[in-house]
């Protein structure tokens, strides 16, 4: 069943349950409310009858003909009367009264004996019923007569009947004009829903550039689309890079199988001493090694991503952590004739993962001494400021470009540049670090011109007992430059 459908079946069944309670509740507090003022008014003429009796002398013996004449308006055209003696019997009736026989009833009897007035109905075939009332005329504590008036309830039965009439007419059009202005406004509400719906219908066709149009209002629906605009956006983006990855790892993977392929086919062609065999195999090693790595890295950016890389989070001395990473950067630059200097230091403690904060900080120097040019000096800087550690590496090499800053991150991603100055490298290594760095908590900048170098900045957060050990720190190094001396 179509939700259209189903929420104005919803909405109808709750409209009819409510309009059904709300009529009879109205139908049963008018017809009491009517009722009671029938039973009002027959109480108070009763009394007045009564009290007029007693007052102006008529008891103990009422003559018909000197009360009718005194008393004109107990003929009243919406009300009769009847008087009864103590067995039961007419006296008096009003002229008013229809040709019915109208005994007093055996309970209003009994109940006039006891001093006590009694209010019942009265019914006759093919005519409206009759509210009666029944008061007892107590003489010198005895009952002397019994005076009853009553009145036709049929007015009380037309008004009711019209009102009925009413509901049963109103509810069923209430109702049609309500499911009708529901299922107008279900597809008003529902229309975004199928926009969404045929939106869905072309991306899985493969059309990713589809956008919905965002209401003006921030409703459910607003943010309903705002949120599936988002998602295609995270889709194509990631449609996207696996199109790019694809292709990258494609073309990494390629150029050393064809080289390898290439090499053993020319060393097939003709027999060769062993020392051309023997640089084959080097060579096929050489392209080997490097494709191991690549599997090695994709391998661990895909457990990076599905969250399978564990990280410790233990107090690390980052400058002593930076230290020991100068000295292994300077043997990797005394290969290229590429001086290594770490030009500044302080105490920093960091909360974080010391093999791959060591992995990052290696990374990036092993590109600075890459895209260095011989000779060349690739300096190292490590300040901290109130929260955050700030590692800096500035190379003087090939530098790069303002528009390819932004995707030297993305995988497999390496610029022209740098493919010429270097085929080693497999564009994973400053992805790497970027998951790194966000496992951290922290951030790297890029600043770099074509031909001048470029500088990577790594800011780390500062572990919460920085102080302390900084401080610590300063005097065991203290100590140990003291006993040195001595």
């Amino acid at each position: 069943m179509p939700l259209r459908l189903r929420l104005t079946l919803w909405y109808g069944t709750a409209l009819a349950l409510i309009l059904i309670i709300f009529s009879t509740i109205l139908y049963v507090v008018t017809a009491r409310s009517l009722r009671d003022a029938v039973d009002e008014s027959l109480e108070e003429t009763a009394e007045a009858a009564v009290r007029s009796l007693e007052e102006r002398g008529f008891l103990p013996l009422i003559n018909e003909d000197e009360l009718m004449s005194q008393f004109p308006e107990l003929a009243r055209i919406d009300k009769f009367f009847q008087i009864f003696s103590p067995s039961g019997t007419i006296t008096i009736r009003s002229p008013n009264m229809k040709q019915h026989e109208m005994p007093l009833s055996r309970q209003a009897l009994e109940v006039a004996y006891t001093g006590r007035r009694l209010l019942e109905f009265a019914k006759y075939p093919k005519e409206p019923p009759l509210r009666l009332i029944s008061v007892p005329i107590i003489y010198r504590g005895n009952l002397l007569y019994i005076i009853q008036v009553g009145t036709s309830m049929d007015s009380v039965e037309q008004t009711l009947n019209r009102l009925l009439l009413v509901l049963l007419v109103s509810i069923p059009i209430a109702l049609a004009v309500s499911l009708a202005g529901g299922w107008f406004m279900a597809g008003r509400a529902l229309r975004p829903v199928d926009a969404i719906t045929l939106a869905a219908q072309r991306i899985a066709g493969g059309d990713l550039t589809q956008r919905l149009t965002v209401p003006a209002s921030a409703d459910e629906i607003g943010r309903l689309t705002n949120t599936f605009n988002d998602m295609i956006d995270r889709l194509e983006t990631s449609f996207r890079q696996i199109r790019q990855f694809s292709s990258d790892a494609s073309h990494e993977l390629r150029t050393p199988l064809t080289v390898m392929k290439g090499e053993t086919e020319l060393a097939l062609r003709r027999p060769r001493e062993t020392d051309d065999y023997k640089l084959v195999l080097e060579s096929n090693l050489e392209e080997i090694d490097r494709m191991t790595r690549i599997v090695d890295e994709l391998l661990f950016l895909s457990r990076a991503d599905m969250g399978e890389v564990k990280m410790e989070r233990l107090l690390i001395p980052l400058d002593t952590l930076i230290e020991d990473l100068h000295r292994q950067a300077s043997l990797l630059g005394q290969e290229q004739d590429i001086q290594v200097v770490l030009r500044a230091t302080a105490p920093t403690v960091v909360l974080g993962d010391e093999l791959r904060l060591r992995e990052l900080f290696l990374n990036l120097l092993d590109n600075a001494v890459k895209y260095s040019r011989p000779g060349g000096t690739v300096d190292i800087a490590l300040t901290i400021d109130q929260t955050h550690a700030r590692v800096s590496v500035t190379d003087h090499g090939i530098g790069i470009a303002q528009e390819d800053q932004s995707r030297i991150f993305d995988r497999f991603y390496r610029t022209d540049n740098a493919r010429a100055h270097t085929k080693k490298g497999t564009g994973l290594g400053l992805s790497i670090c970027a998951w790194i760095i966000e496992s951290h908590g922290g951030r790297i900048e890029v600043q770099s011109k074509v031909g001048e170098g470029s500088t990577f900045t790594v800011m780390l957060p500062l572990a919460p007992s920085h102080q302390l050990s900084a401080s610590n720190r300063k005097i065991k190094k203290s100590v140990s430059a003291t006993g040195r001396s001595a």
